[in-house]
This record gives structure tokens, C-alpha cells and sequence, in this order.
């Protein structure tokens, strides 16, 4: 008992942060594989055509999707840890089944498994953080989920510039292998224990979290939830069904203006690189660069640029206006693409340039823009425009959209690059950056520095009128909503896998 009185609150949630930060990094591992794979089954007994690669890298975002929408209801149900613990299994078991895959069956089998973990995960993971961190520590315990992935992809391509694909995806097993000892040591969600009203147990796990320095908190959730219990009528919104929320309130701006946005905020991340680099690495560097540089080990380096642009991003986006970030990193997108695309059409066409350095600061500048903005921006913005009462239902169709685009962008890409070179398919990307963000510049309301409800208001047109105001304030003041919206602000985080 004395040892464990020694080992801080903090402590202890750096040990449940890290439990879910281990499957993060397997998860990063698993979206940076295929560049391992691929490049290594050329010539082997299990070569894959165009079409199965292509398959097998975007077939990902289809599974993950799937595992998105199953999580809710598992988690509600069965719990936080039960659903950590069948995540980490199922990673278990994808890993076996790609080390031992002897066919292209086999490889797909063990690549939708891992998107299906991915997708458990993505929802879970800042519910997880969300739930077990106090809120002094929450926003620091946030920014590791984007680090974390990224140090996969990172970890994953240096490892297979030593290793073949099977030691490879070995040494990756390890990660979710600790992450499952962690969870049988990690207690269950207070929050999900005060839902299924389990006080007691509820007490002991928040207060082994966070101590008694927080015991207002702790004291506030179970009043609010005893009101909730108490409560004959509920609330005839949360009657109606999806499907008929969804037609209530689609025509409305400050709802339909942030799906746009974050559709558009999708398409800038998947296109400018954020995806298809990651599985498609050693094609695009060898197009690039020439088949004489070493392509394992720009992958390395350019997986390190990313981590460190993610980490100036957590600085510089909360010191600069959004819009800046969102045009500055989008304009260097589209000016890297654009470069991207000239240089080699102009090197396949005679110019007898034989230097590494400019292909290498061009593929360089486009991973800034991409760490600093591209991928960390749709996050910072989902987070922000979508007005709270619609955050579930809009968070949902972002995620949707996201899958799909990315599906689309990891699906083509091959295609493309056979038909057009890299200069084409860099030129079309560059098109589609520049149309999507003039449209974003017009429509994204400034929202550094400004309440979520001053933010509604913009994309509204107009602030809301007094009746509307007063009745919301009324509606804020009911502990059951102020339960309900703790708990929404938690688990409809917009999340990505990029």
C-alpha cells in the first residue's frame, strides 16, 4: 500500500496514457508498412500485381471506418478496458496472420484485421485520454496521439531499411503485446463506472487517477448523474432517431458551413502527401530522386522531419491565427507540388541535372507543410466549428468523409502514377489543393481567441435572438444537460488517421 501511495496521480496517468499511446504507435507501424512490403515482395514468391498492391494499401481506410462505427456501442456497453483489451487482441492476431501470409488472401485478411483494430482505436483513444487525465494535464496527454502515430510510421520505416518484411512486422507485435499487459493493470473508466451506476467503485478509480485535489469534479459528475436517473421526461431531441435529427437540422448554415469545411479540410490532408506517401514511400522517392539514392533512408529522414514539424505544430498553431496557419501551410503545399511536378517533367524530358539536393528540398518542403498543417489543422478545426449540440452527428460524417477520401486517394494513386508519371499526378494534386483552398479561405471563419458560441454565430450569419439565448441558458443551467454535454465534449472528438 505505501508503494503505491508513493506513485503520483500524474504517474499514474502517464501509465493508462501510455497504454493506449503503445497501440497509437502500432497503429502508426501499420499505416507505414505497405512501403516495407511492397518494395521487398518484388521478385519474390508472393509478388502482387498493380491492382492487389493497390488493394492491399487502400483497403485500410475501409476497415478502419467500419471499426469507427462499431466502437460506441461496444465501449457503452461493455466498457472502455473490455474494448481496449478486444482492439489489442485483434492487432495481435492481424500481426500473426500477416508474419505467417503466404498469399495475397492471407496479406488482406491480416490488413482489414488491422483496420479494424485502427478503427476501435481511433474513437477510443481520446476517450480513453479524455476520461482517465485531470483537465491541467488533459490538452498536454491530447497532443501525444498525433506524435505517437507519427513515431509509428517513423519507427515502422526504419526498422524495414535493416529488416525483411516478417522481422519487420515481429519486432512490431511487441507493441501491442506490452500494451496488453498495461490494460490488465489499468482500472475501468470512472466515467463509464458512474454511468452504469457504480459509485462506489466510480470513487476509488477517480481518486486513484487524480487523487483528492479534485474531489469537486468527482462530487459534481455523481449530482449530475443522480439528476439524470431522477429525470421522468427526457429530452424529445434525444427521442428522435439519427436519420431524422439528421433532416431537422441538415439545412441549418452553422451546420451544414463546418461539414463542408472539414470535407474540404479532408481532401487538403489526404492529397497534399499526409496518406499516400506512407505506403507508396520508396515509389515516389525513386521517381523522384533516381534509382541510384538511397530511398530507405529519405523515408527515414523525411518520417523525422514530419515528427518534428508535428511538434512545432503544437506551438505555432496556439500563437497564430488559423487562417494564416491554414494558407501559409497550404500555400507551401501547393508551391511543393507544383515544383514537384516541373522538376520532373522537365528532368524526363532532357535536362541533365544529376544533384540530390533539389528533389530532396522539394520532398522536404512538402513534409513541413504537411506536419505543420495539413494533417494538425483539420483536427484544430473540427474541434472548433462544429457547434456542440451537433458535434456527434457531425464528427460521425467528418470521419466518414475522411475514410473515404483517403480510400480514394490510396486507391488511385498507383493508377496514376502509370497513366500521367509523377509530374501528372503531382499537377492534378496541386489543381485540387489550389480549388479547395480558395474555397476554404472563403468560407473559414477565424476562430483563434473566440467562444464556440461567438464561432456559431459566424457561420450562422447572425448572433442567436433573445428567446433563443435565454432558452439556451436555461437548458445550460439543468445539471442532466450539463452531464450530457461532459460527456459529449469527451467522446465526439474529431479524430483521423492520417
Amino acid at each position: 500500500m505505501a508503494v503505491r501511495e508513493r506513485i503520483s496521480p500524474f504517474m499514474r496517468q502517464c501509465f493508462v496514457t501510455a497504454a493506449v499511446g503503445l497501440n497509437i504507435i502500432s497503429f502508426g507501424c501499420v499505416i507505414g508498412f505497405p512501403a516495407i512490403l511492397l518494395p521487398q515482395l518484388t521478385g519474390s514468391e508472393l509478388r502482387l500485381s498493380k491492382e492487389q498492391e493497390s488493394w492491399y494499401a487502400s483497403v485500410l481506410p475501409l476497415s478502419v471506418l467500419t471499426g469507427n462505427f462499431l466502437t460506441p456501442p461496444i465501449m457503452d456497453r461493455l466498457g472502455r478496458k473490455t474494448t481496449h483489451y478486444a482492439l489489442t487482441v485483434i492487432s495481435l492476431v492481424a500481426s500473426y496472420v500477416t508474419i505467417m501470409a503466404t498469399s495475397f488472401e492471407a496479406l488482406m485478411i491480416g490488413r482489414c484485421c488491422q483496420g479494424l483494430s485502427g478503427g476501435l482505436l481511433t474513437t477510443l483513444r481520446s476517450v480513453l485520454i479524455g476520461e482517465y487525465t485531470s483537465p491541467k494535464n488533459r490538452g498536454a496527454f491530447l497532443t501525444t496521439v498525433s506524435l505517437s502515430q507519427a513515431f509509428g510510421v517513423f519507427f515502422v520505416h526504419l526498422l524495414g531499411s535493416f529488416l525483411s518484411w516478417q522481422n519487420t512486422a515481429l519486432v512490431c507485435v511487441f507493441l501491442p503485446f506490452i500494451s496488453l499487459i498495461m490494460v490488465i493493470y489499468k482500472p475501468e473508466s470512472p466515467s463509464w463506472l458512474l454511468r452504469r451506476g457504480r459509485y462506489h467503485e466510480c470513487r476509488e478509480v477517480f481518486r486513484w487517477l487524480r487523487g483528492y485535489e479534485e474531489e469537486g469534479e468527482l462530487s459534481e459528475m455523481i449530482e449530475a448523474r443522480l439528476a439524470y436517473e431522477r429525470a421522468e421526461i427526457k429530452d424529445s431531441y434525444d427521442k428522435q432517431n439519427w436519420f431524422r435529427k439528421l433532416i431537422s437540422i441538415i439545412g441549418k448554415r452553422e451546420f451544414y458551413k463546418p461539414i463542408i469545411l472539414m470535407i474540404i479540410s479532408n481532401v487538403l490532408m489526404h492529397i497534399s502527401g499526409a496518406s499516400t506517401f506512407a505506403p507508396y514511400a520508396t515509389l515516389i522517392l525513386g521517381l523522384l530522386m533516381g534509382p541510384n539514392a538511397n530511398a530507405y533512408f529519405w523515408m527515414v529522414f523525411l518520417d523525422s522531419l514530419r515528427l518534428v514539424s508535428n511538434t512545432l505544430a503544437v506551438y505555432v498553431i496556439n500563437r497564430v491565427n488559423r487562417r494564416t496557419m491554414v494558407l501559409a501551410t497550404g500555400l507551401l503545399s501547393l508551391a511543393s507540388h507544383v515544383a514537384i511536378a516541373y522538376y520532373v517533367y522537365f528532368k524526363q524530358n532532357g535536362w541533365n541535372y544529376e544533384g540530390v539536393w533539389l528533389p530532396a528540398l522539394l520532398i522536404n518542403l512538402q513534409f513541413v507543410a504537411v506536419g505543420m498543417g495539413m494533417v494538425p489543422m483539420p483536427q484544430v478545426i473540427g474541434g472548433e466549428i462544429f457547434p456542440l449540440e451537433y458535434r456527434s452527428t457531425g464528427g460521425t460524417i467528418s470521419m466518414a468523409t475522411g475514410g473515404g477520401v483517403m480510400f480514394l486517394a490510396l486507391k488511385t494513386f498507383p493508377d496514376l502514377i502509370d497513366k500521367t508519371g509523377l509530374h501528372g499526378t503531382y499537377g492534378l494534386y496541386a489543381v485540387i489543393i489550389l480549388v479547395n483552398l480558395v474555397i476554404m479561405m472563403m468560407w473559414l471563419p477565424e476562430t483563434k481567441g473566440k467562444t464556440l458560441q461567438q464561432i456559431e454565430d459566424e457561420l450562422r450569419g447572425r448572433p442567436l435572438k433573445v428567446e433563443e439565448i435565454q432558452a439556451r441558458e436555461s437548458l445550460q443551467s439543468n445539471p442532466i444537460v450539463m452531464y450530457k454535454r461532459k460527456l459529449s465534449e469527451i467522446h465526439c472528438s474529431t479524430t483521423n488517421i492520417a
